[in-house]
């Protein structure tokens, strides 16, 4: 399965302040339930309630914008807290003493940075086609959770993924009807045989 990309509009991604006012805490959302994303390139996506059940067991990393360079947490050691709740995926990092975690302190306060996204597999999911011409897939089972990322702006670098999967899923065309037997034989006489 080939990993895939989300944002989540995390307005309420904040920094939470230590005992000494320092802010060393990051909490938001990396995932919403319910609630429909942008285009994604001829199809909108909606993440059912419960779909990360299974993937929360794992070891996450916590990132910013997706890059293993720079590591604000991790499930395994702690420093990152997943858990799902009425809303989505609920995200609470630890942030390191590193000069990657003081910069985006920094621009989060200054409200530079807010949103999150998440890097995923997909274990099972569903496309609805609709008669308007629209196209929904609903995420019903997350198989493997990545990551979670504080982004600077939305990116969907895997989203190509997705795009197969859609063109897979898609109901074939009627098969154009085979030429009558008749109409195969005035095509020959034209061309002479």
């Amino acid at each position: 399965m080939k990993a895939e990309r989300r944002l989540a509009p995390a307005g309420d991604l904040r920094m939470a302040e230590a005992e000494d006012g320092e802010a060393r805490l990051v909490r938001g959302y990396a995932a919403l339930y319910n609630s429909a994303s942008e285009d994604l390139g001829g199809f909108t996506e909606v993440i059912a309630p419960g779909a990360f059940r299974d993937a929360l067991g794992g070891d996450t990393r916590a990132l910013i914008n997706h890059d293993a360079n720079m590591v604000l947490g991790r499930t395994r050691s702690g420093t990152l807290r997943l858990s799902e709740d009425a809303r989505g995926l609920a995200v609470e990092i630890d942030l390191p003493e590193t000069q990657s975690a003081r910069d985006l302190r920094a621009s989060m306060a200054r409200g530079d940075v807010n949103q999150m996204s998440f890097g995923f597999t997909v274990d099972h999911d569903t496309w609805d086609f609709r008669d308007d011409g629209t196209t929904v897939r609903t995420i019903h089972h997350v198989g493997e959770l990545f990551d979670v990322s504080v982004v600077t702006f939305p990116a969907y670098p895997e989203t190509e993924a997705a795009l197969r999967s859609l063109e897979a899923a898609r109901p074939p065309a009627p098969a154009a009807p085979a030429p009558s037997l008749t109409l195969a034989r005035a095509r020959l006489r034209l061309a002479g045989i």
